[in-house]
């Protein structure tokens, strides 16, 4: 494919007329439809690799039309147009594996950075299905040939049953005739004396004419009777040999064989004549050789291979790993896959091996993993079926490819546009809360009123402190601000900061006890970074008890002290707590456990505030038993009198 079948799905007849005009001028084979009913008839016949769609449409929107697409082709990309308005549909769109958005009106940059953008997320796709097919056929190559040395070797042990019927082997053989001569084996007899008596054509090819020689002088190791052959292990033990040996060849050389020997009784009983036929086994090592060889190739290409491989048993165990997944996710084997990659007691609920054990069918799709070091790294998996002989999937291998670099440039290019959105909607409530407070601080001071003046005031302040924070928030994550620190009181400080979260905790019905020493010394940091910062986590433990109220038991604990590592910071609450796969993302850009309540910007600015501090943020929490934030403000940003 050459990424240019594009169709566009909007239900303005001037966004498809204009924009599929820009997107023919790029290149692209443009078809159109109105709304996702549409679109997905369209999509049967027209088979495109990229697809633009608005979200709200009539007949079928465009989340909707975006889950049928990835059901049907998981490859095609699609890219959603929204209005400002639409955000929280944009991002959701994210989650059901959209390639991008672009919002309304649409310019021409924009829309070429995200085509291009897709372009190269499609191209990742394919390298990575390419890459396991060839892997797969590998696999099957060699596994078909081990499958026929196997067939061969047990043909040539079936000859040991040959022995009961060769009374008239001896005849055959010195004549010439028969079948013996027509066998692929090495044929000779031989007397009590330990003497060749007669031998087959293809002994005597490969070997030379050992009519009358001592039957151990064909061994390369052997050079008298004592050193027993199985010819002469026959005749003192009446019972056919089976060992493996090496003969001398016509030049010299020496050639592996397994010996099969039978004795040949005459009309008395007694042992007559020894049978050896003998199998050439240069061939079938030769294949091991080169099996050992491919085995060690395939290894190799298994453990250099630039992404983490792992194969899954049905139970959705590890049986194999390579050298990559063990350097980040540790040695794997015989553990869970979940366990591994997101430290979960149970499978995913849209896990791409389960479907590919199910159906046979390679599946892919992103997701995030967290390593050994917690670290959290954006992954594309590919999931491919391993078959036995028979045909039947006994194993899956999922391969995951690091775009964490990849994602990490595109949040940057589209997160600060997604953050002014999403706070457009807050500063509009504070904009709205702020005329309210002029209002009633003008009303107040026309009547007099100095209640109704101190409430607008507390209104006010309180206002202009979440446009303060706001704006901090987006200078951090700018990078557009340097710390700016002061020299202040620890203990009045980490005061005036709790006592933000005060009137929240009492209208939640939380109980809110701080313990504050007045001996913590002095602070140095950018206070109000750091306010911000504190306020947040306390914000967040009064979110966490919502429902428990003063009868519940809500509990928001704030306690501060001095030890060894600094100014130490302690956050407690009895909320609903977090399983292990939440805490390890709460400090990740727009991940939120509040649903759309939360932005997923705070912890984020949170977190890189106290790291630009030199300090450190410990989590301890479980589900239904509240959590722990513990937070260090190391000696250099933390001065003591």
């Amino acid at each position: 494919m050459d990424f240019r079948k594009l169709m566009l799905v909007d239900d303005e007849e001037g966004v498809r007329r204009f924009l599929g005009l820009s997107l023919i001028d790029l290149g692209y084979e443009v078809k159109t439809a109105e709304n996702g009913e549409a679109a997905l008839k369209l999509f049967e016949e027209f088979q495109p690799e990229i697809v633009f769609t608005d979200i709200k449409m009539p007949v079928m929107d465009g989340i909707e039309l975006l889950k049928s697409i990835k059901a049907k082709a998981p490859e095609t990309e699609v890219i959603m147009i929204t209005g400002h308005g639409d955000m929280d549909l944009a991002i959701e769109s994210l989650k059901y594996d959209a390639s991008d958005f672009i919002t309304k009106p649409i310019n021409n940059d924009v829309l070429e950075v995200s085509l291009d953008r897709a372009r190269e997320r499609f191209g990742m796709k394919r390298q990575l299905r390419d890459y396991t097919e060839n892997l797969e056929r590998l696999v099957e190559e060699k596994t078909s040939r081990i499958i026929e040395l196997e067939r061969q070797n047990a043909a040539c042990q079936v000859v040991t049953g040959l022995s009961d019927a060769l009374s008239n082997a001896a005849q055959e053989v010195e004549t010439g005739s028969g079948l013996f001569n027509e066998l692929p084996c090495l044929v000779s007899i031989h007397n009590r004396y330990l003497e060749i008596v007669a031998h087959n054509t293809l002994f005597e090819e490969r070997l030379g004419n050992h009519v009358g020689s001592n039957s151990f002088d064909i061994y390369s190791d052997r050079d008298g009777a004592g050193n027993a052959c199985p010819v002469q292990l026959t005749f003192q033990t009446g019972k056919g040999q089976r060992s493996k040996e090496n003969f001398l060849g016509r030049d010299g050389e020496e050639i592996p064989v397994t010996v099969y020997t039978a004795p040949l009784p005459n009309k008395d009983g007694e042992i007559e004549l020894v049978l050896d036929i003998s199998v050439d086994m240069s061939e079938l090592s030769r294949l091991k050789d080169e099996l050992l060889t491919t085995q060690y190739k395939y290894q190799r290409l298994f453990d250099e291979a630039p992404c983490y491989i792992s194969v899954q048993n049905p139970d959705f165990s590890i049986s194999e790993v390579n050298r990559l997944f063990k350097r980040d996710f540790g040695e794997g084997v015989n553990n869970f896959c979940y366990d591994s990659y997101k430290h979960r007691n149970e499978p995913c609920s849209d896990c791409p091996v389960h479907k590919t054990l199910l159906d046979g069918k390679s599946r892919q799709r992103e997701t995030v993993v967290t390593t050994l070091s917690g670290e959290q790294k954006n992954v594309l998996v590919w999931s491919a079926p391993i078959r036995d002989a028979s045909g039947k999937i006994v194993q899956a291998m999922e391969l995951s490819t690091d775009i964490t670099e990849i994602r990490r440039l595109q949040d940057h290019l589209t997160s600060l546009g997604i953050m002014l959105g999403s706070m457009s909607h807050g500063v509009k409530g504070m904009l709205t809360s702020l005329d309210g407070g002029i209002y009633r601080l003008e009303s107040g001071l026309k009547k007099g009123d100095e209640k109704r003046v101190q409430d607008a005031t507390r209104v006010l302040k309180s206002m202009i402190g979440r446009v303060k924070k706001m704006v901090l928030d987006i200078l951090y994550y700018a990078k557009s601000r340097e710390l700016e620190t002061e020299t202040v009181d620890a203990a009045a400080f980490l005061r005036e900061t709790v006592e933000i979260t005060v009137p929240k905790a009492k209208a939640a019905g939380v109980e809110f006890v701080c313990t504050i020493p007045d001996d913590l010394g002095k602070l140095q940091a950018d206070t109000g970074a750091v306010s911000a910062a504190l306020v947040n986590f306390l914000e967040n433990g009064v979110d966490a008890c919502e429902g428990r109220g003063v009868d519940g038991g809500g509990r928001l604990e704030f306690v501060a002290e001095r030890d060894e590592r600094g100014l130490v910071i302690t956050v407690a609450d009895n909320g609903m707590g977090m399983d292990r796969e939440t805490r390890e993302k709460i400090f990740t850009l727009f991940f939120s456990s509040k649903g759309k309540r939360g932005t997923g910007i705070g912890l984020f600015i949170s977190n890189q505030t106290i790291e630009l501090h030199g300090g450190s943020i410990d989590v301890d929490s479980s589900p239904d038993k509240g959590s722990r934030f513990t937070i260090v403000l190391p000696e250099k940003t933390s001065l003591t009198e």
